[in-house]
């Protein structure tokens, strides 16, 4: 728990101090990482986001016809995908896919001792690899978690439009107008706390690997898990802040 502290405050000094004090990070890396981290991710988050609105339409027609609630559908796609579903469907996805990335590439550069190597070359560590990947994740997740709300919504509309006979202005003006900003910035906000926690952990894991490649499939492992965990428990408590705030 110390370590992990110690390298959260190590990466706020880095990203947000010493670029004042003439040991800036390479913008570079950071939209390469981006490029890693989010743009390679996009089809799957926008895969898995578009099967959920679709499924969750279905489902909410299912239930809501008994009740003569067909007209409310587009309402639960809307502000289920917004507050709860979309930023922690494609946090999961960036954890499995991106989150465990980082962690190996770190890990197999810490056991292969290259990382001592910047070290010996006078370069930091958490400058030349943890903060750029860092910045990256921070940027994209917030992104991806917009693109899969739309590509959710997109889902929730073919259910809709082909087999519930709405027309597609009756669906986006249900679907706005039931929406408030508040909606949109509590799914943001959730997304932002989520990649931090990501990329936190799995650069933690990454830096703290031991015993050869054995190790960095173990650390790989737990920072999946934790991540995880440690995400879901995340989300129930700015679930439950912003219900009872």
């Amino acid at each position: 728990m110390k370590s992990y502290l110690t390298l959260n405050g190590q990466i706020l000094y880095w990203t947000l101090l010493a670029p004042f004090r003439g040991q800036p990070f390479k913008i570079g890396e950071v939209f390469r990482q981006m490029v890693a981290i989010g743009v390679r991710a996009l089809p799957m988050a926008a895969l898995t986001s578009f099967s959920i609105g679709l499924t969750m339409a279905m489902q909410g027609a299912g239930a809501l016809r008994k009740m003569g609630g067909l007209s409310y559908v587009p309402d639960l796609v809307t502000l289920s995908l917004l507050r709860e579903l979309g930023p922690l469907i494609v946090a999961v996805i960036v954890i499995g896919r991106s989150g465990s990335a980082v962690t190996a590439e770190l890990g197999t550069m810490k056991v292969s001792e290259e990382i001592e190597a910047l070290e010996v070359m006078a370069i930091n560590p958490i400058r030349f690899l943890v903060v750029p990947r860092f910045l990256a994740m921070m940027i994209m997740l917030p992104v991806l978690t917009v693109f899969g709300d739309w590509m959710g919504m997109v889902g929730g509309w073919s259910v809709c439009h082909f087999a519930l006979d709405f027309e597609t202005a009756a669906y986006i003006h249900r679907s706005v107008t039931r929406a408030e900003t508040w909606d949109l910035l509590s799914g943001l906000i959730k997304s932002v706390v989520f990649a931090w926690l990501i990329i936190t952990i799995a650069c933690h894991k990454g830096l703290a690997v031991e015993g050869g490649a054995e190790g960095v499939g173990q650390a790989t492992t737990d920072s999946v898990v934790w991540s995880l965990l440690i995400m879901l428990i995340a989300n129930a408590i700015l679930t439950g802040f912003f219900f009872f705030s």
